[in-house]
Protein backbone atom coordinates (compact mmCIF):
# COMPACT_ATOMS: atom_id res chain seq x y z
CA UNK A 1 0.00 0.00 0.00
CA UNK A 2 1.09 3.54 -0.74
CA UNK A 3 0.13 6.44 1.52
CA UNK A 4 0.72 9.82 -0.13
CA UNK A 5 1.03 12.88 2.10
CA UNK A 6 1.18 16.32 0.48
CA UNK A 7 1.12 19.89 1.72
CA UNK A 8 3.15 23.07 2.15
CA UNK A 9 6.32 23.48 4.22
CA UNK A 10 5.60 23.54 7.93
CA UNK A 11 2.29 21.70 7.70
CA UNK A 12 3.81 18.70 9.47
CA UNK A 13 4.35 16.32 6.55
CA UNK A 14 7.76 14.95 7.51
CA UNK A 15 6.99 14.38 11.18
CA UNK A 16 3.59 12.85 10.51
CA UNK A 17 4.87 10.67 7.67
CA UNK A 18 7.86 9.32 9.58
CA UNK A 19 5.81 8.50 12.69
CA UNK A 20 3.02 6.99 10.63
CA UNK A 21 5.47 4.79 8.75
CA UNK A 22 6.92 3.60 12.04
CA UNK A 23 3.46 2.81 13.43
CA UNK A 24 2.46 0.89 10.31
CA UNK A 25 5.79 -0.81 9.67
CA UNK A 26 5.99 0.90 6.25
CA UNK A 27 9.01 2.49 4.63
CA UNK A 28 9.23 6.28 4.86
CA UNK A 29 10.17 8.17 1.69
CA UNK A 30 11.09 11.81 2.22
CA UNK A 31 11.04 13.24 -1.30
CA UNK A 32 12.22 16.62 -0.06
CA UNK A 33 15.42 14.97 1.15
CA UNK A 34 15.98 13.68 -2.37
CA UNK A 35 15.94 17.19 -3.82
CA UNK A 36 18.16 18.35 -0.97
CA UNK A 37 20.65 15.61 -1.77
CA UNK A 38 20.80 16.63 -5.42
CA UNK A 39 21.27 20.27 -4.40
CA UNK A 40 24.13 19.25 -2.12
CA UNK A 41 25.79 17.26 -4.92
CA UNK A 42 25.42 20.09 -7.43
CA UNK A 43 27.09 22.47 -5.00
CA UNK A 44 29.77 19.90 -4.19
CA UNK A 45 30.52 19.47 -7.89
CA UNK A 46 30.33 23.23 -8.57
CA UNK A 47 27.51 22.87 -11.09
CA UNK A 48 25.64 26.17 -11.66
CA UNK A 49 22.09 25.83 -10.35
CA UNK A 50 20.59 27.49 -13.41
CA UNK A 51 21.75 24.75 -15.79
CA UNK A 52 18.67 22.59 -16.17
CA UNK A 53 20.15 19.97 -18.49
CA UNK A 54 23.27 19.42 -16.38
CA UNK A 55 21.22 19.14 -13.20
CA UNK A 56 18.87 16.66 -14.85
CA UNK A 57 21.85 14.58 -15.98
CA UNK A 58 23.36 14.79 -12.50
CA UNK A 59 20.12 13.46 -10.99
CA UNK A 60 19.90 10.69 -13.60
CA UNK A 61 23.50 9.59 -13.08
CA UNK A 62 23.29 9.68 -9.27
CA UNK A 63 20.02 8.16 -8.06
CA UNK A 64 19.28 9.02 -4.44
CA UNK A 65 19.15 6.14 -1.96
CA UNK A 66 17.07 6.16 1.23
CA UNK A 67 17.67 3.43 3.80
CA UNK A 68 15.30 2.09 6.44
CA UNK A 69 17.02 4.11 9.15
CA UNK A 70 16.21 7.36 7.34
CA UNK A 71 19.71 8.02 6.04
CA UNK A 72 20.13 9.68 2.66
CA UNK A 73 22.85 8.75 0.16
CA UNK A 74 23.92 10.19 -3.18
CA UNK A 75 27.01 9.45 -5.26
CA UNK A 76 28.06 6.96 -2.61
CA UNK A 77 28.08 9.56 0.16
CA UNK A 78 25.96 9.73 3.32
CA UNK A 79 24.55 13.27 3.16
CA UNK A 80 21.90 12.89 5.86
CA UNK A 81 23.25 15.71 8.02
CA UNK A 82 24.79 17.84 5.28
CA UNK A 83 21.48 18.38 3.47
CA UNK A 84 19.95 20.07 6.52
CA UNK A 85 22.28 23.06 6.36
CA UNK A 86 20.80 26.54 5.98
CA UNK A 87 22.42 27.07 2.58
CA UNK A 88 20.66 23.95 1.28
CA UNK A 89 17.35 25.29 2.59
CA UNK A 90 17.78 28.41 0.51
CA UNK A 91 18.82 26.68 -2.71
CA UNK A 92 16.59 23.60 -2.88
CA UNK A 93 13.71 25.53 -4.53
CA UNK A 94 16.09 26.72 -7.24
CA UNK A 95 17.05 23.15 -8.13
CA UNK A 96 13.60 21.63 -7.69
CA UNK A 97 11.88 24.01 -10.08
CA UNK A 98 13.74 22.68 -13.15
CA UNK A 99 11.45 20.39 -15.19
CA UNK A 100 14.38 18.14 -16.13
CA UNK A 101 15.15 17.58 -12.47
CA UNK A 102 11.55 16.91 -11.51
CA UNK A 103 11.13 14.36 -14.30
CA UNK A 104 14.13 12.34 -13.10
CA UNK A 105 13.20 12.65 -9.44
CA UNK A 106 9.60 11.61 -9.97
CA UNK A 107 10.76 8.54 -11.85
CA UNK A 108 13.12 7.65 -9.01
CA UNK A 109 10.37 8.21 -6.44
CA UNK A 110 8.11 5.80 -8.33
CA UNK A 111 10.91 3.21 -8.38
CA UNK A 112 11.23 3.48 -4.61
CA UNK A 113 7.46 3.34 -4.16
CA UNK A 114 7.29 0.07 -6.07
CA UNK A 115 9.54 -1.64 -3.52
CA UNK A 116 6.61 -2.19 -1.15
CA UNK A 117 4.41 -0.57 1.49
CA UNK A 118 5.45 3.05 1.94
CA UNK A 119 4.47 6.45 3.25
CA UNK A 120 5.62 9.09 0.76
CA UNK A 121 5.50 12.81 1.52
CA UNK A 122 6.12 15.85 -0.63
CA UNK A 123 4.24 18.44 -2.67
CA UNK A 124 2.88 16.61 -5.71
CA UNK A 125 2.87 13.02 -4.53
CA UNK A 126 -0.82 12.19 -4.71
CA UNK A 127 -1.41 14.22 -7.87
CA UNK A 128 1.63 13.34 -10.00
CA UNK A 129 4.12 10.90 -8.50
CA UNK A 130 1.73 8.16 -7.33
CA UNK A 131 -1.78 9.21 -8.40
CA UNK A 132 -2.99 5.65 -7.75
CA UNK A 133 -1.97 5.71 -4.07
CA UNK A 134 -4.56 3.94 -1.96
CA UNK A 135 -4.62 6.68 0.69
CA UNK A 136 -4.00 10.37 -0.06
CA UNK A 137 -3.67 13.02 2.62
CA UNK A 138 -3.24 16.77 2.25
CA UNK A 139 -1.98 18.57 5.34
CA UNK A 140 -2.33 22.33 5.70
CA UNK A 141 -1.94 24.94 8.44
CA UNK A 142 -2.05 28.69 8.93
CA UNK A 143 1.16 30.39 7.80
CA UNK A 144 2.06 31.84 11.21
CA UNK A 145 1.84 28.36 12.71
CA UNK A 146 3.97 26.94 9.93
CA UNK A 147 6.54 29.67 10.54
CA UNK A 148 6.73 28.79 14.25
CA UNK A 149 7.16 25.12 13.45
CA UNK A 150 9.95 25.83 11.01
CA UNK A 151 11.64 28.04 13.59
CA UNK A 152 11.49 25.21 16.13
CA UNK A 153 13.01 22.85 13.56
CA UNK A 154 15.73 25.29 12.48
CA UNK A 155 16.70 27.49 15.46
CA UNK A 156 19.96 28.30 13.67
CA UNK A 157 18.07 30.45 11.17
CA UNK A 158 16.58 33.81 12.09
CA UNK A 159 12.79 34.17 12.27
CA UNK A 160 12.69 36.84 9.57
CA UNK A 161 14.79 34.75 7.22
CA UNK A 162 12.58 31.72 7.80
CA UNK A 163 9.43 33.73 7.19
CA UNK A 164 10.85 35.00 3.91
CA UNK A 165 11.97 31.49 2.94
CA UNK A 166 8.51 30.10 3.66
CA UNK A 167 6.83 32.79 1.57
CA UNK A 168 9.17 32.17 -1.35
CA UNK A 169 8.64 28.43 -1.11
CA UNK A 170 4.87 28.85 -1.12
CA UNK A 171 5.11 31.04 -4.22
CA UNK A 172 7.47 28.63 -5.97
CA UNK A 173 5.35 25.60 -5.10
CA UNK A 174 1.96 27.19 -5.81
CA UNK A 175 1.38 25.24 -9.02
CA UNK A 176 2.18 21.94 -7.28
CA UNK A 177 0.56 22.72 -3.94
CA UNK A 178 -2.84 21.28 -4.68
CA UNK A 179 -4.72 18.45 -3.03
CA UNK A 180 -5.70 15.49 -5.19
CA UNK A 181 -9.45 15.29 -5.80
CA UNK A 182 -9.68 12.16 -3.66
CA UNK A 183 -7.35 13.35 -0.88
CA UNK A 184 -8.47 13.79 2.72
CA UNK A 185 -7.57 17.31 3.83
CA UNK A 186 -6.48 17.84 7.43
CA UNK A 187 -5.89 21.28 8.92
CA UNK A 188 -3.11 20.79 11.46
CA UNK A 189 -3.15 24.36 12.78
CA UNK A 190 -4.60 23.39 16.15
CA UNK A 191 -3.72 19.70 16.18
CA UNK A 192 -0.68 18.05 17.70
CA UNK A 193 1.31 15.44 15.82
CA UNK A 194 -0.14 12.49 17.73
CA UNK A 195 -3.69 13.49 16.78
CA UNK A 196 -2.83 13.82 13.11
CA UNK A 197 -0.94 10.52 13.03
CA UNK A 198 -3.82 8.74 14.77
CA UNK A 199 -6.34 10.10 12.30
CA UNK A 200 -4.30 9.13 9.26
CA UNK A 201 -3.48 5.73 10.71
CA UNK A 202 -7.19 5.11 11.20
CA UNK A 203 -7.85 5.93 7.55
CA UNK A 204 -5.08 3.59 6.42
CA UNK A 205 -6.24 0.70 8.59
CA UNK A 206 -9.79 1.15 7.35
CA UNK A 207 -8.54 0.85 3.80
CA UNK A 208 -6.39 -2.18 4.64
CA UNK A 209 -9.39 -3.90 6.17
CA UNK A 210 -11.70 -3.13 3.24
Amino acid sequence: MIVAIDGPAGAGKSTVASRLAERLGFRYLDTGAMYRALTWLAMHDAIPLDQSERLGELARDNPVELDEAGRVFIAGKDVTDAIRQARIDRLVPVVARHPQVRTVMRSRQRELAELGDAVIEGRDIGTVVVPDAEVKIYLKAERDVRERRRQAERPDIGADALATDLRLRDESDAARMQAANDAVEIDTTELDVADVVARVESLVRERLAA
